[in-house]
């Protein structure tokens, strides 16, 4: 095999919680994430080596600093193949966003680079290479549902929640996970997400209390910064979102909707605020 065609697809966080920051600097999560069609289209040819990566949108890094480059890297010390690849990205979801796209990608390229190469690497070892990369990658390897705890990579899949009609607004701020997690105070909370009340709707297939129970920690900085977060999710509610809520460290503020004509009038109606707009549903 000496090309293939891979998707690389997006996340949102159903809930998010962050309960500590850890002795190693990182910060200690319980989420829920949830994989969405929204994706990326990741074309790997081999070379005789070396890596070049090309992509339509020109904010990517084209460098060490992409994920897709480090996972080309990781594969090749974790299995002593040495081998060269060339990737085309071709960009969807948007940069910085809060919805995983380069640790999507990422994950596109090991699951991707696993196949091409014949490397015979179990999910699991898949995993643990991309826990290296980026605390989202092994989430993207496993995809569909999941619970997530630690700095997300002790992963629970959950019964699958697909085919939920969604919109997503990107208002084209690239927001710091490290200014959101830098400013959040977790003295100031008097209430935890009851993440297990949340798996419960999942189980049940209950949209309904799912969407309106959804909450994410890191939105009291990032609306304070930035309103239009804020006000965004209202006017999701407003036309007919069941629910509403920022994606990861954001900007991405999602809705949840049961019914195709509300989620068209909510996208017209927001396309006259914000450039990025789209439909999506949960895989």
């Amino acid at each position: 095999m000496e090309e293939i065609v891979l998707e690389s697809y997006g996340k949102i966080n159903l809930s998010l919680d962050v309960l500590h920051k850890r002795a190693d600097g990182y910060h200690e999560l319980n989420t829920i994430m949830q994989q969405i069609d929204l994706k990326d289209i990741l074309i790997l040819k081999n070379r005789k080596n070396g890596i070049k990566i090309q992509c339509n949108e020109k904010e990517v890094p084209l460098d060490n600093t992409n994920l897709v480059y480090k996972a080309w890297e990781k594969i090749i010390e974790k299995t002593g193949v040495n081998r060269g690849i060339h990737i085309t990205i071709h960009k969807k979801i948007p940069i910085a966003s809060g919805l995983a796209g380069g640790s999507s990608n990422g994950a596109a390229i090991l699951k991707g680079l696993n196949t091409l190469w014949d490397l015979n690497l179990s999910e699991e070892e898949l995993r643990e290479i991309g826990l290296e990369i980026g605390a989202d990658v092994p989430f993207c390897i496993m995809g569909g549902t999941a619970h997530a705890k630690g700095i997300g990579e002790k992963l629970t899949k959950l019964k699958s929640f697909s085919n939920k009609m969604v919109l997503l607004a990107n208002v084209g701020i690239p927001i710091s996970t490290a200014y959101v997690y830098g400013n959040l105070n977790l003295d100031n909370i008097n209430s935890r997400i009851d993440i297990d009340k949340m798996i419960q709707y999942i189980e049940q297939d209950n949209l309904p209390k799912l969407a309106e129970n959804m909450a994410n920690i890191m939105e009291q900085v990032v609306i304070k910064e930035y309103p239009i977060i804020g006000q965004l999710k209202k006017d999701m509610i407003r036309y007919g979102a069941l629910g509403s809520l920022m994606s990861g460290s954001g900007p991405t503020v999602f809705g949840l909707f049961d019914d195709e004509e509300k989620l068209r009038r909510c996208k017209k109606e927001l396309e006259k605020k914000v450039k990025k707009v789209y439909t999506a549903k949960t895989i």
